[in-house]
């Protein structure tokens, strides 16, 4: 099992260049960053994990512009959208955004992609909530089909276009890894339907337990397993690995330059120590 980190990249923690080095430097597998485009004043939708919203939700970065920029002062870490909200993106910009990191990056980009929980953000994109798993899907078709075939079109309810060109192409054929994002039934079904990998957050056991019986139970292929914001807890990862979890994205709290280092260096300290078994 891999470790990466996942994390809130805003613009009052530390940089995405020193951040992305540093993750690089210490081993880490991967860079996972989450999405929102803005978060609305006037709120009804619930943070999912309770309680307030923390303050990194508010000022996060363009996902695709930061995953550039640690990928052009990187050579070996993943750059992994953890989830990018596709429903709230144009499918054609997206798909020509994603492969041009993964151009960039000598074939490292993985898309993670979900339909997000904040129904005032998606409403203000022009998306009806009670649509949005549909357009989910096919986002995902089309974007695959401009990746993987020239010219490309789609005909959907939602998304629709005539036969084009769209350059340039993903480095990873047939196209990068995608990850779908979400925690129901749905998301289940949406993992099998596009032959995905599932990117969970930090869920119960048994909570993980059930959705990859789901899983396995549905596929005729491995379902790659990933896990953005896992908790640094060597107990929960051992579990985590016991489920079948390829990777585990530990997260780091958007906080400054200093703080980031030094929580880097325990993450990697403890992983050292949970890898050689001691």
């Amino acid at each position: 099992m891999r470790f990466g980190i996942a994390t809130f990249v805003d613009d009052d923690s530390i940089d995405t260049v020193s951040l992305a080095r540093a993750i690089e430097e210490r081993g880490f597998a991967s860079l996972v960053v989450a999405e929102h485009s803005h978060i609305p004043a006037s709120r009804e939708s619930p943070y999912p994990e309770g309680g307030d919203l923390p303050p990194w939700y508010y000022n996060t970065l363009d996902p695709f512009v930061t995953l550039a920029a640690a990928a052009a002062v990187t050579s070996t870490i993943e750059l992994f959208t953890g989830v990018a909200l596709l429903i709230q993106r144009d499918p054609i910009h997206a798909a020509k955004e994603a492969a041009s990191i993964d151009l960039i990056s000598d074939g490292r980009f993985v898309f993670g992609v979900g339909a997000g929980w904040n129904l005032e953000e998606m409403r203000d994109h022009g998306t009806d909530p009670k649509t949005r798993g549909a357009l989910l899907d096919e986002s995902i078709e089309a974007i695959k089909a401009l990746w993987t075939t020239e010219p490309a079109e789609y005909h959907g309810k939602y998304v629709n276009f005539d036969s084009s060109y769209c350059r340039p192409k993903p480095v990873q054929k047939p196209h990068p890894p995608i990850y779908v994002g979400g925690n129901s039934d749905a998301t289940v079904k949406r993992v099998l339907r596009h032959g995905a990998g599932w990117i969970s957050t930090a869920q119960p056991r048994d909570v993980l337990a059930k959705r990859i019986g789901q899983l396995r139970a549905g596929a005729d292929y491995d379902v790659p397993l990933a896990m953005f914001g896992a908790p640094v807890k060597p107990d929960y990862w051992r579990a985590a690995e016991e489920l079948g979890f390829g990777q585990l994205a530990l997260f780091l709290p958007s906080v400054g330059k200093d703080e980031s280092l030094r929580q880097l260096d325990e993450f990697a300290e403890q992983v050292r120590r949970y890898q050689s078994g001691s």
